[in-house]
């Protein structure tokens, strides 16, 4: 697609208040395949102030023809699930394949879900002598990641716009097109003038006026632990309620009892899928002591498969960020079955498909987020001591367990500090709340848990 050179706000492209602008870069042959502007703390007050004056008639809205408008945008959404796709590929660096199924794919499934939600939710309940009503918060700033570009903007816009919010969108700088073509989808479903509007910029610029306007009611943030440590502190000092989704370093963990074969080869493939970029992937393998040596031969050969399956990581930075925990993970004793820190090309943002051995519970590896297709192997030697290993990390977002038994699978997983764990590789369900324990974040996304953190309460006494 074609970059706007502007920024959508109230309903229409706008000149931004600055002249300038943000490259974007395809990490796969490291071109500029466009600019966008680099919003400013003026250009977020305007958008603020759009979605401050738009939000009295939409939460008005009856729910059913907000719901009809999601319809509408899912619907955009699906039509234009090819282009979607290239423009993800072509920013991100994703396999095309990978782009159409998941990024393009799973956004279409979550909007579609917040249309029925929408229909269906009892925004109004009688409870005794009162009525209880649920009503949106008010004007929320959306701040999300590069990773999965699409698919964070639906999972926050989507419920917001169902709950009668208005939402100012700052995207990620690395994938901007993404969010300026389903600025374009709004648009083009009826979405009023000022109920969604879009600022690209830079994090410490954009975000940071997003986060701390006086008028947003609410910031809803995907990315680092660090990042959202400040935002929630800024919150805080405003009495503002936050949504933030943020770092893991989830724990695949294969009992005794379980397929080894397949809980390996379905672990490894977890983390390799979109380079390694995702939050929720099982980044170590916890097995145990009497299978290890299998567990890593198994893990090594289905690590090889994905040499030129997976496309790059992001941006020079994050590839640098990635080869550097590789050089520690070997510094602190870990051993090399699959990978290294050696670029597998000449050209583009790529890191080999990694794996460790013989990596103890405090190494760096086995404790930080990475966030590249690397994957640690801990071994441990009872029940006990492998969940004692699992829940020992500042993080709590997701999980895997394997038995030959779905009770005892869910009995382990009952125990996990986690906001959420597959069972023998469950399917994805883009119903079920999705956030994290600890350090990983607070409130939900997706499903109805997701709709609520974009309400309040209220009640009448009669």
């Amino acid at each position: 697609m074609k970059a706007h050179d502007g920024l959508y706000i109230d309903g229409a492209w706008r000149p931004a208040a600055g002249r300038d602008t943000i490259e974007v870069v395809n990490p796969v042959d490291e071109q500029v395949i466009g600019h966008v502007p680099a919003g400013t703390a003026l250009d977020v007050d305007t958008a603020v102030r759009a979605a401050r004056a738009a939000f009295p008639g939409w939460a008005a809205t009856p729910p059913a023809e907000r719901a009809a408008r999601l319809a509408a945008l899912r619907d955009v959404l699906a039509a234009r699930k090819d282009e979607i796709a290239e423009t993800v590929t072509a920013e991100l660096g994703a396999p095309l394949a990978f782009s159409q199924a998941v990024h393009a794919g799973v956004p279409v499934l979550v909007a579609g879900s917040y249309a029925e939600l929408a229909a269906t939710y009892a925004f109004e309940e009688k409870v005794g002598n009162s009525t209880v009503y649920q009503e949106p918060v008010g004007v929320v700033g959306a701040i999300t990641p590069w990773n999965y570009p699409l698919h964070q903007i639906v999972a926050k816009v989507a419920p917001a716009l169902a709950a009668g919010c208005t939402v100012v969108l700052k995207p990620a700088e690395d994938t901007p097109l993404t969010a300026q073509l389903f600025a374009e989808a709004v648009a083009e479903a009826g979405v009023p003038a000022g109920v969604f509007n879009l600022v690209t910029g830079l994090g410490p610029v954009a975000g940071q006026a997003l986060a701390e306007h006086p008028d947003v009611d609410l910031v809803s943030f995907t990315g680092s632990t660090a990042v959202g440590r400040r935002i929630g502190a800024t919150a805080g000092a405003a009495v503002k309620r936050v949504a933030l989704e943020l770092g893991g370093k989830s724990a695949n963990v294969i009992l005794p009892s379980a397929d080894l074969a397949k809980a390996v080869n379905v672990g490894v493939a977890n983390v390799m899928s979109n380079s390694g970029q995702t939050c929720s992937a099982w980044t170590r393998m916890l097995v145990p002591a009497e299978r290890y040596d299998e567990a890593v031969e198994l893990a090594a050969a289905a690590a090889a498969k994905y040499g030129d399956r997976i496309g790059p990581v992001v941006n020079a930075k994050q590839r640098d960020r990635v080869r550097g925990y590789i050089e520690k993970g070997v510094a602190e004793g870990a051993r090399l079955v699959a990978g290294g820190p050696e670029s597998p090309r000449e050209q583009g943002y790529f890191v080999s498909p990694t794996v460790f051995a013989d990596v103890t519970e405090r190494m760096t590896i086995a404790q930080e987020e990475i966030f590249g297709p690397v994957l640690s192997i801990l071994r441990y030697e009872d029940e006990a001591d492998a969940l004692r290993i699992a829940n020992g990390t500042v993080y709590g977002l997701a999980g895997a367990v394997w038995a030959g038994e779905e009770s005892e699978a869910v009995a382990f997983a009952r125990r996990l500090d986690t906001g959420q764990v597959d069972i023998n590789g469950g399917r994805f369900n883009p119903l079920a709340p999705f956030g994290g324990y600890k350090q990983s974040g607070v409130g939900r996304e997706l499903g109805a848990h997701g709709l609520s953190e974009y309400l309040q309460t209220k009640s009448l006494q009669f």
